[in-house]
């Protein structure tokens, strides 16, 4: 029997997935008004590029710090709690960045925020307590949707908006956190975590200072070689949406004048427009079809592609293209995920969500200071073949990986 079009709607109504959509949704909303912003704020204070990377790299650093105490305490009190806890702490970073009349006080902001940081692994983490394995990936394109959507609506306000005031688009990613921390407050079912009492080694999710422990799951056939996808993907991604606006001021012209937060804020949002697009209902018709595997890889070779052109764009149409390959790159993250997910036991599954969130706050300390270098240097072609060298990194060890199956 076809369910009807009422019984649909009741059971996406009832469904966790849909809370937890709308909340990473208006967060990451908040975030994306502030990528195509934060390095021209930044530099409007008197920061050089490099210093625009260490911007990213700080809050990534007190991330590493805090990331695993939040995870190991949602184990214990449930993810909800947590998650109110890490918006609150985003809020309240974007207000003293709004206020800042020095750089310091923008760093500040950037340390708080980071020190309760935990959004996206704290989502990810309660999407594998509410849904089975076999529709994991499909439910982690739940946030590449919500990134999609914020990437397609966050830039464009924040382009509009600094027309008038720089500080009017940070205002409105406050007001987004704002809105977020009210719907996992009355939206977002508490959900128990999956076996919360067992967890990781010795019951509990691993600290910072126990790192040496995270080494045994690199030395497991099936899931190293998935993590060193990750890293190479984190590190990639974070060089090149750190310096993504730097690189746009110095190398493109818009009416006789160099890109400025709303052209760069145009071409996240065409980005965020395809990536709707892809990462929607497509998705779970693509990983039935080809298999997150070939998904995996087709997205590292859509970096690749897209980075190395990205070296020598020096055209608006060429950007265009660029940043369509780039879309298709978007298939890493969800596939990716989902297949950690899938060859870890499920009493770890938490302490390995966490150890990639840590793999990307490492990558976010050392790729955006070095592509703030770069920049500053003026090697803006080394640039884009360096996070496009990285990539293919991570192309060779999917490869080989399917080989060796």
């Amino acid at each position: 029997m076809v369910p009807s079009r009422h019984a649909k709607i009741d059971k996406l109504r009832n469904s966790p997935l849909l809370p937890i959509f709308l909340i990473v949704a208006v967060d990451v909303l908040g975030l994306t008004i502030m990528i195509p912003l934060l390095p021209f704020y930044a530099e409007k204070l008197g920061a050089s590029p490099t210093q625009v990377g260490w911007l990213v790299g700080v809050y990534a650093l007190c991330q590493l710090f805090s990331g695993p105490l939040l995870g190991r305490l949602s184990d214990r009190t449930g993810r909800k709690p947590l998650l109110i806890v890490s918006q609150i702490g985003t809020l309240i970073g974007f207000l003293i960045t709004a206020w800042a009349p020095v750089l310091w006080l923008v760093f500040l902001g950037r340390i708080i925020d980071g020190i309760t940081a935990g959004n996206l692994s704290l989502a990810q983490a309660y999407i594998s307590d509410v849904t089975k394995k076999e529709d994991r990936a499909k439910s982690f394109g739940v946030i590449g949707i919500a990134f999609g959507l914020g990437f397609l609506i966050g830039p464009a306000i924040s382009g509009i908006l600094a027309k008038f005031d720089y500080r009017y688009p940070i205002y409105a990613a406050a007001l987004m956190s704002f809105c977020s921390i009210v719907a996992t407050t009355f939206l977002l079912p508490s959900v128990k975590p999956a076996a919360a009492k067992d967890t990781g080694p010795g019951g509990r999710r691993l600290s910072l200072v126990q790192w040496s422990e995270y080494g045994r799951f690199f030395q497991q056939a099936d899931l190293k070689e998935l993590l060193w996808q990750f890293m190479a993907f984190t590190l990639s991604f974070s060089m090149f949406v750190t310096a993504l606006p730097l690189f746009l001021e110095r190398r493109l012209t818009w009416n006789a004048k160099p890109f400025g937060p709303e052209q760069t804020g145009y071409a996240w949002a065409y980005v965020g427009f395809m990536g709707i697009l892809l990462q929607g209902p497509a998705l779970g018709r693509l990983v039935k079809r080809y298999g997150e595997s070939a998904l995996n890889k087709t997205g590292f070779i859509a970096y690749v592609v897209g980075y190395g052109m990205l070296a020598f764009c020096h055209s608006v149409p060429v950007l265009i293209v660029t940043m369509t390959c780039l879309v298709l790159g978007g298939l890493v993250r969800p596939t990716l995920t989902s297949m950690i997910t899938h060859v870890t036991r499920e009493d770890e599954r938490g302490v390995v969500l966490g150890l990639t969130q840590s793999l990307n706050s490492v990558s976010q300390i050392v790729g955006p200071p070095i592509a703030g270098l770069l920049i500053q240097f003026g090697l803006l072609s080394t640039w884009g073949l360096v996070i496009a060298g990285i990539s293919l990194v991570g192309l060779l060890i999917a490869s080989r990986e399917t080989a060796a199956q």
